[in-house]
Formats: C-alpha cells, structure tokens, sequence
C-alpha cells in the first residue's frame, strides 16, 4: 500500500533511491500513463494507446509495454531496454502534491515510503548541508514537466471528443506457442475521422497545439508489432 509522504530534507537526509530497473522494483507493468506533451519521445518506442476512465468519463493515453496485467517486455533482469522512459516512470518513487485543502497552484515534492526503490543503498536524494543533490534535482525537474503536461492534457482530450477522434480498438495477437492474447478496453485515433476533418477544424487542433500529438500518437501504433515479437522472443527463451 502507497504511503506518501513530503518530502524534506529533515526528515529523508539519509534516503536513498535504487535508480535500476527491475520486477522487484516494481517496473512489471503493462502499460504506463503518458501527457501529450512527451508522445514526440514516447513514439520511438511504445505503443500509444487511450483508455476511458467510465466512472470519471474522462480518457488518458497510456505507453504499452506488454499484453497482460504484470507484463513488461521491455524489461530485461535489471535492465530497461528502451531509449526512452515515459516521466510517469522516470520519476518514481516520487510524485507530484499540494499542500492539504489547498486551491492555490503550490506544488510540493511527495516521496512514496512504502516503494522498494528506496533503502540504504543507491543515490542520496541530500547532501549533507540538506541541498538537493543533482539527482533528485533532474527528478524535482521531470516532476515539473510531467505536471505540466497533465494540466494541459485537458484541453487536447477535450479536442479529441469534440471531433470525435477515438475509436474503440481491439487486437487479437497470435503468438508462437499457439496462444491469443487479447488487448481490449483501448482507444487509438481514428484516423478516416482525422482525414475527414475539415479546413477549419484542422487549423484549430494546429493553433491549439494538438496535431503533433495526434500524429505521434498515430505513429506509435507501428510500434505494436516489435512488441508482439518481443512477446514471442520471450517465449520462445522462456
């Protein structure tokens, strides 16, 4: 169970964060969120999906990096094999708060106490006068950057249902053992819906900012087939 906490130098002067990447670290996930604002990166190595949250009735976009829950095939023993981490990954333990009952735009560095990131080895989050050290300084910045990004995501998915630019997406994918593995659940762009889109509305989603994302996140999709044969190189060597 998560147990955050701000971070201080007072009370986390001696903490330190394992930066490797593994299963014990908690990195064997399927999927991971991502904001428009960093698709450009994500692209070149993920699939980017969209998945609807029904209760908030409200979507978000999420990099792929496997077919099932606890799923990751991008890792490799200790290692991630990608050129690129999404922020949302790049950042943990860490995460982004406020200040409790607070409306104002204050954000405050959390820490998540119950990661197994954190230990008495690895990179010291302080120095010894209680300065930041360079790592957490490149996390506090990442942090800045993946707020950011959510806060405008706002506007370009409410581009995206105002043209209507999802549709449901569904892939049945056959693998060397003579399995299927099912992904269901997902949105993409629908691009004969993008084409479709006329002179007015493409130079809203441009001024808006929103056209790259939307090509980036079209582009991604090329990405699903070297994750399938990532999947069947995995079962082929077990």
């Amino acid at each position: 169970m998560p147990d955050h906490a701000i971070l201080t130098a007072d009370a986390h002067r001696d903490l330190r964060v394992r930066p490797g990447r593994s299963a014990a670290a908690g990195d064997a996930v399927m999927c991971a969120i991502v904001v428009p604002d960093e698709f450009r990166q994500v692209q070149n190595e993920y699939p980017i999906l969209f998945r609807r949250n029904l209760e908030h009735d409200s979507f978000a976009a999420f990099a792929m990096f496997g077919f099932e829950n606890g799923e990751n095939l991008f890792l490799d023993g200790d290692r991630w094999a990608a050129r690129t981490l999404p922020l949302s990954v790049a950042i943990q333990p860490f995460l982004v708060g406020r200040p409790e009952g607070a409306e104002s735009a204050t954000r405050q560095v959390h820490i998540d106490l119950a990661s197994p990131r954190l230990g008495n080895e690895g990179v010291r989050l302080f120095e010894e006068d209680g300065q930041p050290t360079p790592y957490l300084e490149t996390v506090i910045e990442k942090l800045g950057a993946l707020d950011a990004g959510y806060q405008a995501s706002a506007d370009f998915f409410a581009a995206l249902r105002r043209y209507e630019l999802l549709e449901p997406f569904a892939l049945e994918v056959p693998l060397v053992d003579g399995s299927v593995h099912r992904m269901i659940g997902f949105h993409v762009i629908d691009e004969a819906r993008l084409r479709a889109l006329d002179q007015v509305a493409l130079a809203d989603l441009h001024q808006a900012g929103h056209l790259m994302p939307i090509f980036m996140a079209l582009a991604s999709l090329a990405n699903i087939g070297a994750l399938v044969a990532r999947k069947n190189q995995r079962l082929r060597h077990g």
